[in-house]
């Protein structure tokens, strides 16, 4: 699963020039090295370039450049919800998501279209999952993108144990007590408007997704809910790992492990009846 919060990873040794003496008197001194900026995974070509527009279909686009500069067109595949590459995008007052598993087309090129609510400053996340030789399991790349208008910000509220979506009722168990690097777990139940338990149809290949974002900074973390035995729901930090799990129509555990204290706020999203639900909860993390 998703797991870091912070930007690129580096992936290439520091390149540094070699020192050239030069002759004649003895009092020239050997001039500073020379340090070239270490090579990391980037988005290149980057759509949109211009204005963005709220409420209207704009594309998004990018591709994934290597180190090596050559795009990324290997991806990880098959079932469970740790392949491909995963597209994010959140309004900086944390008040809207919105969660793509685009298509790649053979030269790496992604391409998505994307409608921005309203306008407003968005952090973008790309959570990629290369087929790659050696220990990269995956990684993020982040982008600011700026819709015009003028933005109102709404205020982030308060924890509630229960959120209504399209008439189906997310209710989250007890008062969670969570604590930063650690694996916590949070119970909540899915009731239909007709008041049974929900039943979940698999969406990215997760029963659910647990999406977080930190309050101020924006610091990611991304979990998923899945059947018993199912592989590749396993959520990373460090050492330690969680999986989240639902074996039961209308019951999640969800697995928590966020890497630093704050008020972060949890979109938990889950397909129920053709619909994608997204609930939003307000968490503290000590």
């Amino acid at each position: 699963m998703k797991r870091t919060s912070r930007p690129s990873i580096l992936l290439a040794a520091l390149a540094v020039a070699s020192l050239s003496a030069c002759g004649g008197s003895g009092s020239s001194q050997p001039a500073a090295p020379t340090i070239q900026p270490a090579r990391t995974f980037e988005l290149t070509g980057f759509e949109p370039a211009g204005r963005v527009t709220p409420g209207m279909p704009t594309t998004l686009a990018f591709t994934i450049r290597q180190p090596d500069g050559r795009p990324l067109v290997h991806f990880r595949r098959g079932a469970g919800p740790h392949t491909g590459v995963h597209v994010i995008i959140v309004r900086d007052d944390l008040s809207t998501i919105d969660h793509r598993h685009p298509p790649i087309e053979p030269n790496g090129r992604i391409r998505e279209r994307i409608v921005f609510p309203a306008p407003g400053t968005y952090r973008m996340v790309v959570d990629v999952y290369p087929q790659l030789s050696g220990a990269l399991r995956n990684f993020q790349l982040f982008r600011t993108i700026r819709v015009a208008g003028t933005e109102h910000r709404q205020p982030l509220p308060p924890f509630r144990p229960t959120a209504v979506v399209d008439g189906y009722r997310v209710t989250m168990h007890g008062h969670p007590a969570l604590r930063a690097i650690q694996a916590n777990f949070l119970t909540l139940t899915v009731t239909g408007p007709n008041g049974k338990p929900a039943r979940f149809t698999p969406w990215y290949g997760a029963l659910a997704h647990a999406i977080f974002f930190r309050q101020g900074s924006l610091d990611y973390f991304h979990t998923h809910v899945c059947a018993p035995g199912a592989s590749g729901c396993t959520s990373l930090l460090g050492g330690t790992s969680v999986a989240g799990t639902s074996s039961t129509p209308g019951k999640l555990r969800v697995g928590v492990l966020v890497p630093v204290a704050g008020i972060w706020r949890l979109f938990l999203q889950t397909k129920v009846n053709g619909r994608v639900l997204t609930a939003p909860f307000t968490l503290r993390v000590r």
